[in-house]
């Protein structure tokens, strides 16, 4: 049906496809229709599926080792020994598999959730669907913003201008007219009557009906059946693979150091070999990727309750490390609820007039419930217009659509009795008055004043046409003044409190916004941000790439820009080290969306495009949606720090252990099978502890990171060190005393745990963060508990592990010995509160 739409009648292709042109398809008939097509997709996404992950986990390097292990113990060792290792190795395994598939699949769900969704005509009434489930035959309204879901045969078109460039390479809009009827064999780039799948809608609106869906679209016969490559790695996970890759090559070099040792010191080959082997094991970071994987995943998903849905992981990445907000006002700030109140006409126009002529020049779609749907501010003059019992406006006989340069949109409306057509221009003030033929210089102190009110004035203006403009330039010119018509927007309940959390948390909130400087600045002062100094579009224009460096680092609201402007804040701050999140919602925002490290859309009112580009979607358009995703953000990315310092400080002191004693002349202090056993309760420990970890208290309340500084910091080593000391000095002492690696092993046990309950928070106290706060570990601890009582109790246990019986004070000692090393490093978050305080910690 598709290929011969455009040689049709828009009705004809309606009436072959069996749809009603007002009333859209029933439910019950889209239904059976997606039966027999499909979903309307034409790209296969991966699926995450537990045997994929699977497959990917038993080919990493790692565990191939781990296999060779299990194959060397069958060969010379016993066969106890082999099942043991088998089992747990198979638990490790196991575990891995079943947090990574839990992430991706927790990843996979947001992307669900933030799957696109169109607008369609269904049973008379407009209902948004998934984009999936758009079937032939339906009839969809498009607006400026739009992604055009499916092939679409137009039925009516209001200035309609779509970019087509993703199909036919074409970088100019295509203009399209649904009344047109072309011959069969137009070229693709030339039928104006259709709208292609995958294309943007740039200007106007218009109504159509699908032609084709899937792979029957232009864009999937182009594409084929393709199957979705798995989703590229993120920066941090990228670095993180790095990092073990440099750490394993370190560990393998000693792991085999380590053995050698042993042979030269006269201990059986064959004992050693496998001990380096199992310490390679148990060395190699294996676990730092899926660290990452868990913990983004997991906050991603706790984002999603709270009404943010991530797009893509770099921005929950990004979230935790914002300093700037830039964020728009109306429909983020302000509830984006227009309604008209105050009306100002010129000398000789009256207010019925003046709303009339508003209410013409609008883009908006008639909803079944009476209402409108479209710009918040057209609809605020076709409701002030009904209110007052005007007359519905006819449809103008040519539209030059609303553009963000211009800042203008202008209809024409056919000729009345006069015999002449009347041009009607809405618009910012300062662009309908330069339009203007006589303005009057009175007008712009009372657009001053309505704007000092945090009023939106726009204003209205016309003249007499004799013939119908062909060209906005010509239609745009020595117009009449006819009045200005303030709206108000207030500011949505919870807004100052939103920006005040932000400004606590130390991140600067400046505003970015279209309308007048003097009504930027009284909403600024109305929810806490600071109303001055304020810069103007044309102000940015006048200022070189560094001279705006340096005003964007102390200006706090930004009046009358555009989306260019927009991109050139962004750009500036970021030169300046910032990271910066801006919020958007227009198609002309995308490509600050896109530049910016968190790009922020409005889950409601932002269009197809902005979500497309952002990599965080606001499925409330709530500014405190916003400051509660920096809450999350901030705690994701110190569960990460927290959870690479444990588990690489648990490997460095394992590392250590074992070396001290080869290098000492005593046994190794643990056997091949223990470090199995050991690896498999650290690497449980360091994947969910820190995944399942709540905020400390004062992660609102603190400054951000500094821009730029490395994951690795410092700090974190500072943090690795320490608790691989402590871990080393308590187990290794432990093990110089006694000389009994079961109390080594129970030690070791006691030990990693201790260091988990400690390292959860970085200034917090344990017990003031609350013992049952994390929800995995204290079940955790008792599991590890009640492993370790069974595998020193029970015969066949202790002699499977090579354990023996321990007395009452080598118990205490095991036990109580690294809890008291670890608790130490309590002392290092009283110095941190003490440098971030400037005072005693107390």
């Amino acid at each position: 049906m598709s290929s011969g739409a455009h040689a049709a009648t828009g009705a004809a292709v309606v009436d072959d496809l069996g749809t009603d042109a007002l009333r859209g398809l029933t439910g019950a008939e889209a239904a059976a229709r997606r039966g027999r097509h499909g979903p309307n997709r034409w790209v296969v996404p991966r699926r995450v599926t537990f045997l994929r992950v699977l497959a990917d986990e038993v080919t990493e390097p790692m565990m191939l080792l781990l296999a060779a292990i299990a194959v060397l113990y069958g060969v010379w060792g016993r066969l106890d020994d082999t099942v043991v290792v088998v089992v747990i190795i198979a638990a490790v395994v196991g575990v891995e598999v079943f947090a990574e598939f839990r992430a991706k699949s927790v990843i996979a769900s947001l992307g669900e959730l933030t799957a696109p969704t169109t607008p369609v005509v269904r049973d008379g009434s407009t209902v948004s669907v998934g984009v999936d489930d758009v079937v032939p035959g339906d009839l969809v309204p498009l607006a400026a913003g739009s992604r055009v879901p499916a092939d679409l045969r137009l039925v009516e078109t209001w200035g309609l201008r779509v970019d087509e460039s993703t199909l036919t390479g074409e970088p100019v809009a295509a203009p399209k007219d649904a009344a047109r009827v072309l011959s069969g064999d137009t070229a693709l780039a030339e039928r104006a009557n259709l709208v292609f799948a995958g294309t943007t809608v740039v200007a106007g609106r218009a109504r159509g009906v699908v032609v084709a869906t899937g792979t029957a679209t232009e864009l999937g016969t182009l594409t084929g059946l393709v199957v979705a490559a798995r989703p590229p790695r993120t920066a941090l996970q990228q670095a993180m693979r790095e990092l073990a890759g440099s750490l394993a090559t370190l560990a393998i070099a000693f792991s085999v150091l380590v053995p050698l040792v042993g042979v030269l010191t006269g201990r059986p080959w064959r004992e050693m070999v496998l001990t380096g082997l199992t310490l390679a094991f148990a060395t190699v970071p294996e676990e730092l990727p899926i660290i990452v994987s868990l913990v983004l995943g997991l906050g991603a998903h706790r984002l999603s309750r709270r009404r943010g849905l991530v797009r893509r992981l770099h921005a929950a990445e990004a979230l935790g490390l914002v300093t700037v907000l830039a964020t728009d006002k109306t429909g983020t700030l302000t509830r984006n609820r227009m309604a008209v109140a105050r009306v100002e006409p010129a000398p000789g126009v009256d207010d019925d007039t003046l709303l009339g002529l508003g209410a013409a020049c609008t883009e908006t779609a008639p909803e079944p419930d009476g209402g409108w749907s479209g710009d918040p501010t057209d609809v605020a003059f076709l409701v002030a217009a009904r209110d007052r019992g005007l007359p519905t406006p006819v449809e103008p006989v040519a539209r030059f659509p609303f553009d963000p340069g211009r800042e203008t949109m202008t209809v024409v409306l056919p000729a009345g009795a006069s015999g002449t057509a009347t041009v009607v221009t809405t618009g910012s003030p300062e662009s309908v008055l330069a339009r203007c033929a006589a303005p009057s210089p009175e007008t712009a102190g009372r657009v001053a004043a309505l704007a000092a009110r945090g009023l939106r004035v726009i204003a209205v203006a016309s003249r007499p046409a004799s013939q119908v403009p062909a060209r906005v330039g010509d239609a745009e010119r020595d117009l009449v003044l006819a009045g200005l018509v303030a709206l108000s927007d207030p500011p949505r309940p919870g807004a100052a409190e939103a920006v005040a959390a932000a400004r606590r948390a130390g991140v600067r909130v400046v505003m970015v916004t279209g309308d007048h400087p003097a009504c930027a600045r009284a909403v600024a002062a109305e929810v806490g941000i600071d109303p001055d100094p304020v810069l103007t579009g044309r102000d940015l224009d006048g200022l070189d790439d560094a001279t705006l460096a340096a005003a964007v680092a102390s200006t706090p609201v930004f009046a009358r820009v555009t989306p260019a402007h927009k991109l050139r804040l962004v750009t500036a701050l970021q030169a300046g080290g910032e990271v910066v999140a801006v919020t958007g919602d227009g198609v002309n925002d995308a490509p600050a969306l896109a530049r910016a490290d968190v790009g922020v859309a409005m889950g409601s009112s932002g269009t197809d495009v902005a979500r497309e580009a952002a990599g965080l979607v606001l499925a409330d358009d709530d500014v405190s949606t916003l400051t509660r995703a920096l809450h999350e953000g901030r705690t994701l990315h110190g569960n990460l720090r927290k959870g690479v310092a444990y588990y690489l400080a648990c490997k460095a002191g394992l590392v250590a252990t074992v070396a001290a004693g080869v290098l000492t002349g005593m046994a190794v202090p643990f056997t091949p099978i223990q470090i199995v056993v050991l690896e498999m309760f650290m690497d449980i420990a360091g994947s969910a502890t820190f995944a399942a970890e709540p905020a400390e208290r004062d992660a609102m309340t603190r400054p951000p990171r500094e821009p730029g500084a490395r994951f690795l910091d410092r700090a974190l080593l500072g943090d690795l060190a320490a608790g691989a000391a402590a871990l080393f000095v308590a187990v290794g002492g432990l093990y110089l005393v006694t000389a009994s690696q079961t109390v080594a092993f129970v030690g070791w046990l006691s030990g990693h745990l201790a260091l988990a309950w400690v390292m959860r928070t970085e200034r917090t106290p344990v017990l003031r963060a609350g013992l049952f706060a994390n929800r995995f570990l204290p079940w955790w601890t008792v599991v590890t508990a009640v492993a370790v009582w069974a595998v020193t109790t029970v015969p066949v246990l202790r002699e499977t592990l090579r354990l023996t019986p321990l007395t009452g004070p080598q118990w205490t000692a095991a036990v109580l010995v690294p809890v008291a090393a670890v608790a130490v490093l309590e002392l290092r978050k009283a110095g941190r509160r003490r440098a971030a305080t400037g005072r005693p910690a107390g």
